[in-house]
């Protein structure tokens, strides 16, 4: 991997760490719904999966994954924690609906983005179902996937600006 590139991803899981942090912070005055987050982390992601590529991609999900389990006792409670488990599976089931959908190339990023956030919920509502041992909270299900589409919508359309821009400036483009 050259530096430039490395560097840039290094940097690219800084700003997904801090998007994370940051979203929960936001989320817990935005949404009534435990659990329910903006997905700015994921525009991160969006742009890298698409700038280079779903191995990229994948290593910016997992340690902003792992490093804001880490770094946040409240979002995680520790490495192993039911709360980090469900954000590794969501986080999953989202990247590989992301890079599914992207595969096809059918699909805009935008709605790369909402199959992410969608399956994100599902994911973690899954996951908590098994770590808690209730199939009670199926029911909680459809109001996180009616949230999803609005926050995968928002994400994506960042997403897309970012992608474009990102673009331009590693073309050159948009160099002085």
């Amino acid at each position: 991997m050259a530096l430039r590139k490395l560097v840039t991803i290094a940097v690219l899981v800084a700003v997904s760490i801090v998007l994370s942090i940051v979203e929960s912070t936001i989320s817990a005055f935005v949404f009534i719904i435990p659990g329910v987050k903006l997905g700015l982390a994921n525009i991160v992601t969006l742009l890298v999966l698409y700038a280079y590529g779903p191995k990229e991609a994948a290593v910016v999900q997992f340690l902003r994954i792992v490093l804001v389990v880490l770094i946040t006792p409240v979002a995680g409670g520790g490495l192993f924690s039911p709360a980090s488990f469900m954000s590794f599976f969501g986080g999953l089931l989202a990247y590989l609906a992301m890079i599914g959908m992207k595969a096809l190339g059918r699909f805009s990023l935008v709605s790369v983005s909402v199959a992410g956030s969608l399956f994100h919920m599902v994911g973690q509502i899954g996951a908590a179902i098994v770590v808690l041992s209730t199939a009670a909270l199926v029911y909680y299900l459809p109001y996180m996937i009616l949230l999803s589409v609005p926050t995968g919508i928002f994400t994506g359309l960042v997403g897309k600006k970012l992608v474009a821009v990102f673009e331009t400036r590693a073309s050159g483009a948009g160099e002085d």
